[in-house]
């Protein structure tokens, strides 16, 4: 959580650089620069897109599914075997 502080610290004094020295640059290459300079640091931080994350909780999702399903079926395997050790 410190490095994501700290970058975020190094792009605000960066943006803020930027802008003071805003008199100088036209309007499209501050915000070119401005872009640059937060793909840049996003880019260093550990994200995921909002498809990868959804299609990674479809996966979960199912894979819950899947273990419910086993459980279940394990469980009723079980009373199977024990219902004849019961009788005796």
């Amino acid at each position: 959580m410190l490095a994501a502080k700290s970058l975020l610290e190094s792009l605000a004094s960066r943006a803020s650089h930027l802008l003071a020295n805003e008199g100088n640059l036209p309007h499209h290459e501050l915000e070119k620069q401005l872009k640059h300079l937060l793909q840049n640091a996003l880019g260093k931080l550990d994200l995921v897109s909002r498809d990868e994350f959804d299609g990674q909780m479809l996966v979960l999702q199912r894979t819950r599914q899947r273990l419910e399903a086993l459980e279940s079926r394990v469980q009723e395997l079980e009373q199977q075997l024990a219902g004849p050790e019961q009788q005796e």
